[in-house]
């Protein structure tokens, strides 16, 4: 049986990161994306950055520059949060840790709903925003530490408003609380909360898509598509 070498390591821990970036990219080449070709940091038991970084796109980078100096193999990172207006554009870069444990959604979900109890819908309007950095090969080498890449960071973003409770059981973060704008006009899914789509309705109008579009380019030379 071969082994086959990724084409694409993710620089993340969270495996519900993991399957959306191989739905999400599979959509984008239309190319179906084999086992193996993409894989997670965690996959690896590779060494997790410190992201101190100030902002989205510089975090992003943190992570991808950190598996491709490990690896030697193409890498690709996001740093991804919310928004909300009437915070301040609180959580921001915080958003993972907003409860002050990273990773715990609910807890973050709870906590942001309880600031924003009994706010109306208008001082409820709110946007994701992920920065996703790549950086690619474009020289190999039989030692890791010669292998050069380049790099690139692209934005995408999804506007909506936070709802007033918890919604739906699909996603992670804070889908089960936010209402994408992208559906108002579809009398299906106006309303719901991004953890009320599917994968392939929440794909369509993510941020994280978004962002990846903006590198379609990179990636279709990766992938061979």
């Amino acid at each position: 049986m071969s082994i086959i070498t990724p084409k694409l390591i993710l620089a993340s821990h969270n495996q519900h990161k993991l399957e959306e970036l191989k739905n999400i990219i599979s959509q984008i080449l239309n190319v179906e994306i084999k086992d193996g070709e993409i894989v997670s940091s965690a996959d690896l038991g590779l060494i997790e950055p410190i992201e101190d970084g100030a902002s989205f796109e510089e975090n992003a980078l943190i992570k991808a520059r950190s598996v491709f100096k490990q690896t030697g193999i193409s890498a690709i990172a996001d740093d991804s949060g919310l928004i909300v207006d009437v915070l301040g554009n609180a959580p921001g870069i915080l958003s993972a840790r907003w409860s002050g444990k990273h990773g715990h959604d609910r807890e973050n979900n709870l906590l942001l709903l309880n600031q924003l109890k009994d706010l109306p819908d208008n001082l409820r309007k709110a946007h994701f925003v992920c920065a996703v950095a790549l950086i690619k090969v474009v020289k190999s080498a039989e030692k890791i530490e010669d292998v050069i890449g380049d790099s690139i960071v692209k934005v995408g973003k999804m506007t909506g408003k936070i709802n007033y409770r918890q919604k739906g059981k699909n996603g992670f973060g804070y889908d089960s609380i936010f209402i994408p704008d992208a559906y108002r006009s579809n009398l299906t899914l106006m309303g719901k909360t991004s953890a009320e789509l599917t994968a392939e309705e929440k794909n369509k109008i993510s941020h994280r898509t978004y962002a990846l579009l903006e590198i379609s380019k990179e990636l279709k030379g990766i992938f061979n598509a």
